[in-house]
Formats: C-alpha cells, structure tokens, sequence
C-alpha cells in the first residue's frame, strides 16, 4: 500500500497541495459536503490505498472529518492549525511541515528555509 489519496474540500485546497507533492497523489475535492454514500464509493475505489482527510478547521470540514472517521477509521487524519482555518490559506512551510509529518514527499524549495516556486 504505497500510493496515497488526500481528500480535500475545494480545488483551492488541491491547487495548493499539488505542487508541493514529490511524489505521485490522487487528489480528491468534497467541494464542502460528501455524503456517506460517496465516502463508501471512495473507498471502493481506493481500497487499496492509503487515504488520508486534510480539511479545513471548521464547521463543514468537523462534519466531513466525523463522517470519515465514522465510515472509514483507518483513514488518516492531518489537521491545520485553527488560526488558519482553510487549507488553502495556510501558509506553504506549514503546509510543508504537517505532510512532510505524514510521510508525504515535499518537493525541498517548500520546507523551511527554501524558495517556493
């Protein structure tokens, strides 16, 4: 089980993600919501996979993180900091910070200290 899938809210969050990956990712937008019956179409389809849940410190994102927890319990959670709220504003070396934390490859010019391009 080496491939990763990161379910995100919005493609802002996916924009923001994506080129800081080294590494190959599905990246997957609830665009908000997700009901439980498209967690467990999810989870047909990336069974095989590593899933991890980075949504935002909020009210829609607790209800789509409880979802996934209830659903599916070996999903791994990765949390931003409630000052920032969304993924999407969270600043790059955090960003960085927390997927490198994951496991996750990060391309180098985004952890502290580098450029970001």
């Amino acid at each position: 089980m080496d491939s990763k899938v990161l379910i995100v809210e919005g493609s802002s969050d996916r924009n923001r993600l994506l080129p800081m990956l080294a590494e190959p990712v599905e990246i997957i937008c609830t665009n908000g919501t997700i009901s439980s019956y498209r967690i467990e179409e999810l989870l047909e389809i990336y069974e095989e996979q590593e899933i991890f849940i980075f949504v935002d410190a909020d009210a829609s994102g607790d209800s789509i993180r409880k979802l996934f927890k209830r659903l599916y319990p070996e999903a791994k959670h990765l949390y931003t900091d409630r000052l920032y709220r969304e993924v999407a504003t969270t600043p790059i070396k955090v960003l960085a910070s927390i997927l490198v934390a994951a496991n996750f490859k990060v391309h180098s010019n985004y952890l502290a200290g580098g450029t970001y391009g």
